[in-house]
């Protein structure tokens, strides 16, 4: 067992074991050996003070002293408190672990309690902070009877609960015990100021468990209720207080070793932020997630128009330029921040809007503002929708069969929705979209294209299809949905598309994102069996703690790709509500 009082970092895990803390405005990831191994401070895009995830030198461990027989953890239900676990030849020691709620913009709260279940608990701990990726360094501080102060690159840190010594090679460390039936409580502060007042560990853990349990509802009327709310407190986790929910809270994981396929998800992708938002309207509707994505977005539109970008920081400010950094990177990757689709033009990403603001207003949710975003997206659709773009993959720019009938979608659903002299041109134009995507994309068969010079199989087109976007009666959905089984289904889990002639999983993971989509799909067209068999199959691609990173490697049974993947946990949540729903007509 590698030691890791006297190890620099501690050694890569497989993605499955890693939990996650998220309070809205970052996230930390936590490994098996009780590691904190990223955390961005005091933002999502910000520079990372524990970068050991993707080989920079920072991280936070508290763990058993002893080699142990048996580890394990689990977050409490409806909650991102977690609980590791240890079994030793000596104790039973857990440590329970989250982000302080409420959050603060400019500074975190990391809370750590170690408790002796049986035994005596002796546990070692590393504080090493390297802010910047590891490009700066902690001032050496003022250690105290209580804990730790750090300055450094333009952060403030202060640790209480057990006296640090230094430790070889940087950072601190100790050595204590928590006798049997008692626990010791650490408290990890860091931001841009210092610290107001001593922390209450007490007062901060009943804040935090408070604001869970009033932030996620009991989600009773789904599926899976429990991996329901688990879904919506990730969601919860994930969406900064500005209303900008971030894709993933990690970059650079790979989603397939040495293939170049590094990308940082640190942002707000407006694709991925309504399908949080519709599928909390689908699965308890006016709940603040809702509110949220329709008011991060319409101010997306009404700021942008037709200059909407794909993804932007939380605060709705511009991605930065993908620039690569000196680390050695995840085992299989290499380490980038910033992201380049963050120019690009994709068309679906304003029909998805448009359903957005569709279900915000079946619920009377959807404000004067949204009301004038939501023109200003039909306005973009009407003088855009014949381009090219690089659709949902964020591929060269094509004419996406996916993209044009997310507008027809979310055109209808609008038309629907928020009745009006405007309903009759909004049906118009999805008309008129419709008709020109047939006539360009619809095999004789009635099998729709992938795009309109590509005739391969498209996971993506399962979603709009399954949320309406043609009659209930149309022949080329139950075609299309069968034609993409055939070609991309394997060992039950869907793969987004072919890229060459390889067998599925060999150019990359089986993507859960689609394994939903086909459950929506097959519940859309009576397949309430088949809807169940996709929907319970694809559930099971999480690691251990329940997070679903974007892709699964079906042969290995790993994730693959950065964690957590915020828009699997919305189409879990969204296909759990409509299969517990009535059947369709």
């Amino acid at each position: 067992m590698e030691n890791l009082l006297s190890a620099a970092v501690p050694a890569p895990a497989v993605l499955r074991d890693y939990a996650f803390l998220g309070d809205g405005e970052r996230g930390a990831v936590v490994g098996p050996q009780g590691e904190v191994v990223w955390l961005c401070a005091p933002r999502w895009h910000d520079d990372a003070v524990f970068s050991a995830l993707i080989g920079g030198p920072g991280h936070y461990t508290v763990r058993p002293q002893n080699a142990w027989r048996v580890r394990g953890g689990h977050y409490e239900d409806g909650t991102l408190i977690h609980v590791s676990r240890w079994v030793t030849d000596e104790a039973v020691i857990e440590s329970r672990e989250a982000l302080a709620l409420p959050a603060a913009r400019d500074g975190l709260v990391l809370l750590r309690r170690v408790r002796a279940v049986r035994g005596d608990a002796r546990v070692h701990l590393v504080l090493d902070p390297r802010p910047e990726f590891g490009a700066a360094v902690m001032a050496e501080g003022r250690d105290t009877p209580d804990g730790h102060t750090a300055e450094g690159g333009g952060l403030h840190l202060r640790f209480s609960g057990v006296a640090l010594e230094r430790r070889p090679g940087g950072g601190r460390q100790a050595a204590f015990t928590v006798p049997e039936g008692e626990e010791r409580d650490l408290v990890l502060y860091i931001g841009r100021r210092p610290p107001d007042t001593a922390p209450d560990p007490r007062r901060l853990w009943r804040e935090t468990e408070a604001a869970w349990h009033e932030a996620v509802p009991r989600c009773l009327d789904t599926a899976a209720p429990r991996d329901a709310r688990h879904a919506y407190a990730v969601l919860h986790g994930l969406t900064s207080s500005s209303g900008g929910m971030v894709a993933a809270a990690t970059t650079s994981l790979p989603e397939r070793a040495e293939a170049g396929r590094n990308y940082d998800y640190r942002y707000t992708w407006i694709r991925d932020q309504c399908y949080a938002g519709l599928a909390v309207a689908a699965a308890h509707g006016p709940y603040p997630l809702l509110d949220q994505a329709v008011r991060f977005v319409s101010a997306r539109l009404l700021e942008d128009g037709d200059r909407l970008r794909p993804a932007y920081t939380v605060d709705g400010a511009p991605v930065a330029e993908e620039r690569p950094l000196p680390l050695v990177g995840y085992p299989g990757g290499s380490d980038f921040v910033g992201n380049r689709a963050g120019r690009q033009f994709q068309l679906d990403t304003y029909g998805e809007a448009l359903q957005l603001f569709a279900a915000a207003a079946r619920h009377d949710r959807l404000d004067r503002d949204g009301q004038r975003a939501a023109e200003v997206a039909v306005r973009c659709v009407e003088q855009h929708w014949r381009q090219a773009d690089a659709g949902i993959w964020e591929l060269e720019k094509r004419w996406w069969t996916h993209s044009r009938l997310s507008i027809v979608a979310g055109l209808r659903a609008l038309a629907d929705s928020v009745p009006g002299p405007a309903a009759r041109s909004r049906s118009a134009l999805a008309d008129a979209v419709e008709a020109e995507t047939r006539r360009r994309c619809l095999r004789s068969d009635g099998v729709w294209l992938r795009a309109e010079d590509d005739a391969g199989a498209e996971g993506a087109l399962l979603l709009p299809l399954a949320r309406g976007c043609l009659r209930p009666d149309d022949p080329s959905t139950h075609r299309t949905r069968r034609f993409i089984e055939e070609r991309l289904a394997h060992d039950g889990y869907l793969y987004r598309f072919r890229h060459d002639d390889r067998p599925l999983g060999e150019a990359e993971g089986a993507f859960l994102l689609c394994g939903f989509m086909m459950a929506l799909a097959a519940q859309a067209g009576g397949d309430r069996v088949g809807a169940f068999r996709w929907f319970e199959r694809t559930r099971s691609a999480c690691g251990t703690p329940g997070l679903f990173a974007e892709e699964y490697d079906v042969e290995q049974r790993q994730l693959r790709g950065n964690l957590p993947q915020a828009f699997v946990h919305a189409l879990l949540l969204e296909a759990g509500a409509r299969l517990n729903g009535p059947e369709p007509a």
